[in-house]
Parts: structure tokens; sequence; C-alpha cells
């Protein structure tokens, strides 16, 4: 498993998310194969999806055909080739639980948008 660190303050790791997606996309990975989790505030897609409701919102983890967005800490089981994990917030423990979830749940790279020091356990 490959772990990829891009370095970010918890107030623009959402950013530093949305960029490693499009550059992810850019490299030639589809859609299906990224899944988004955060630690802090849920990203502003996944409040969008789930204004439509949760049956709907949850179908879409289901079916794999698009970038995923969730909480870390809700997120049903699915395995996706790459998760990016946006370390937006939370206590240390947080974190450490997120990383744990992404490395369980992806199948070749963790790319982690946060504060190294933030995030215990972090494959240096």
């Amino acid at each position: 498993m490959q772990v990829q660190l891009v370095p970010a303050e918890p107030g623009n790791a959402l950013d530093r998310a949305d960029d490693s997606v499009d550059l992810l996309l850019d490299s030639g990975r589809s859609p299906g194969q990224i899944l988004v989790l955060t630690t802090g505030g849920h990203h502003p897609w996944q409040q969008h999806e789930e204004s439509f409701g949760a049956e709907g919102y949850w179908a879409q983890l289901a079916s794999g055909e698009d970038v995923f967005y969730a909480d870390a800490a809700q997120c049903r089981p699915a395995h996706r080739e790459v998760v990016v994990l946006a370390v937006n917030g939370g206590a240390p423990a947080v974190a450490a639980q997120a990383l744990t979830a992404a490395l369980d749940r992806a199948t070749r790279l963790v790319v982690v948008c946060g504060d190294p020091s933030a995030v215990p356990g972090l494959p240096r």
C-alpha cells in the first residue's frame, strides 16, 4: 500500500483533497476508484448529495460509479483503489481512526491531506 502526504492545515485540507482528486482523475483514474473521507466537517459535495436523501446518497457508494465523499467515522464499509483522507478537524484519536479506516478501505493508494503531526500512526 502506498501512502502519500499532502501537507495541509485543517482549514484547507478539503481544498487539498479536491486538488488530489483532480490530479487522480487527470492521471487516468476513474471516478469510481476514489473514496474521499473527512475527519471534521462533511465535504460540501457530501452535504449536497445528502440533501436528496440518505437512500440515494448511500446508493452512490454501492454503485461505485463516481467519487464518493463521506465522514470517516460514519462511512459504510467499501473498498476503493484510492482513498483520499482530508484531516479537516477532529482530535488526533479521530485522525488515527480515520487513517486506519483509509488504509483498510484502499487497495492501492492512500492520500492524506493534513498536518502530519495531527495524524498518529502516519507512515513516515
